[in-house]
């Protein structure tokens, strides 16, 4: 796995390929954090938690990846592979952006069925 001084470069790279309009009242930006994230529904330490968009009175509203979390579910790939990966995990966090400021909740509703499908409810 790449360091994670290395993961925040390529974490740059890829912020910077987003329009600026995409930023608007992100004003806690993008953060990297160190943490391994379980999600409250795994079994097993199976299901990782690799990004979250936040929306807080004292911190605003903030996308936070989470280093450990990737470490653990992809580890083994080079450099590219995990760009790929990243790509698809900070986007997907904008779009819970985009969608909160609109008044969405369109990719909250698909988080909720993938939990259900993990958890064999659906």
């Amino acid at each position: 796995m790449l360091d994670i001084d290395e993961v925040e470069e390529i974490l740059d790279e890829l912020a910077e390929e987003l329009p600026q309009k995409f930023y608007d009242e992100l004003n806690g930006g993008i953060l990297l954090l160190p943490d391994t994230k379980v999600s409250p529904y795994a079994r097993n330490n199976d299901l990782y938690i690799l990004g979250t968009y936040k929306r807080s009175g004292s911190m605003g509203r903030l996308i936070e990846i989470y280093y450990g979390s990737f470490e653990k579910m992809f580890g083994y790939m080079d450099r590219e592979q995990l760009k790929v990966k990243l790509r698809e995990v900070l986007r997907h966090e904008f779009r819970h952006h985009i969608e909160n400021l609109a008044g969405e909740r369109g990719l909250e509703i698909e988080d909720e069925k993938f939990i259900n499908k993990y958890l064999g409810k659906e």
